[in-house]
């Protein structure tokens, strides 16, 4: 006999609190054990696809593992040097931009040369603050990285936990399997079978629009002879996943650079500009429909909603499960939305007057 609902809701509230304990004691050290088995999750479709090649699990996940570290030390390499050296020549640049807006002002506004103006006084402030502002955030972020997670750790540990939990990632599904509750096996597993839909075609599909976008972005601003396209490309394609904020950003910080770079040059300035504009076509009605689907199901608020309240409750690990989280919700609450129209409370009486009337 089945456990009353009561009795049921009690264990799996208590379950659920244990977790999120656990998460909230143990966020540093399970964060290698998280993003590894990320990793693994995003590669296991992969695996699968190469075993039905005629490779063994062992041997396809080593391939994935070569091809995966070639990839990494190809962008260590060749991309990442030269991001940084941009970034770094960016703050530098700003002081230089700041005075180069200045005479602008002064030379449309005369009025501004007044040495007593208060818009004066704090457009000379404006390029010193920010190039001192933006290295003790870069000198912080170095910080906190380094503190919160070793090098040591990312290198060795999380690759040798990718490695093994897709090596025995559907050993490991079939172990759960097993463990499911009888009475609600079906359910758990039709439910389970819609959150992988949904963030599987969520987070593979964003993450495929975000690098797609960020190399176009990044090759057509150079090819513009933007001077630093390749961190404004950077940029614009990394925070894709915010619906339109990412053309914004990264069109405004492009079209304002150009403007300092190109000023009188409209031509090449427009061209920066239809660079974005032409990105933001190639985004609603290429890459998101064919990428992502329209039927996902994760509305861009409620995913901010759950990276903001994650990521203020966990921190980064709180981030990380940020989008599973939401994915699981999302289908759990569409499913409660069934049950609740089903439910007499929703119909009624009347609306079992009809099937009491077809069984007669």
């Amino acid at each position: 006999m089945a456990l009353p609902i009561r009795e049921q809701a009690k264990y799996w509230g208590i379950t659920l609190v244990v977790l999120f304990g656990l998460l909230w004691v143990l966020g540093d050290v399970i964060l290698p054990f998280l993003v590894g088995g990320a990793v693994a999750y995003f590669l296991d479709p992969v695996a699968d696809r190469l075993e039905r090649a005629g490779l063994g699990r062992a041997m396809a996940t080593s391939v994935i593992t070569l091809v995966t570290f070639v990839i990494l030390i190809g962008l260590v390499l060749a991309v990442i040097p030269a991001l940084v050296n941009q970034m770094t020549a960016l703050v530098n640049a700003v002081p230089d931009i700041a005075r180069r807006l200045q005479a602008f002002l002064l030379e449309r506004f005369p009025d501004l040369t007044d040495s007593t103006s208060t818009i004066r006084q704090s457009l000379a402030q404006i390029g010193q603050t920010i190039q001192s502002k933006g290295a003790v955030l870069a000198q912080g972020v170095l910080t906190s990285l380094a503190g919160a997670v070793s090098i040591v750790v990312f290198v060795l540990v999380v690759p040798v936990v990718a490695f093994y939990l897709l090596l025995d990632w559907d050993h490991m599904i079939a172990r759960v399997d097993q463990l499911l509750p009888r009475d609600h096996a079906p359910t758990i597993r039709r439910l389970s079978r819609e959150i992988d839909t949904v963030l599987s075609a969520f987070v593979r599909g964003q993450l495929s629009v975000c690098l797609v976008l960020g190399i176009y972005y990044c090759a057509a601003l150079m090819l513009a002879g933007l001077q630093f396209g390749l961190v404004v490309g950077a940029i614009a394609g990394a925070i894709t996943f915010i619906p339109y904020v990412g053309a914004i950003i990264g069109g405004a910080l492009a079209i304002g650079l150009a403007m300092f770079q190109f000023w009188g040059d409209w031509l090449q300035i427009g061209i920066v500009a239809a660079i974005f504009a032409a990105g933001q076509f190639l985004e609603g009605n290429v890459l998101t429909p064919k990428l992502v689907g329209k039927s996902v199901g994760l509305h861009p608020v409620w995913l901010l909603f759950a990276l903001s309240a994650f990521g203020t409750l966990f921190g980064f690990v709180g981030m990380l499960i940020a989008v599973p989280v939401a994915a699981a919700l999302g289908v759990l609450t569409r499913f409660g939305l069934e049950q609740y129209h089903d439910s007499l409370l929703y119909r009624g009486i009347a609306g079992r007057i009809p099937e009491d009337e077809d069984q007669a």
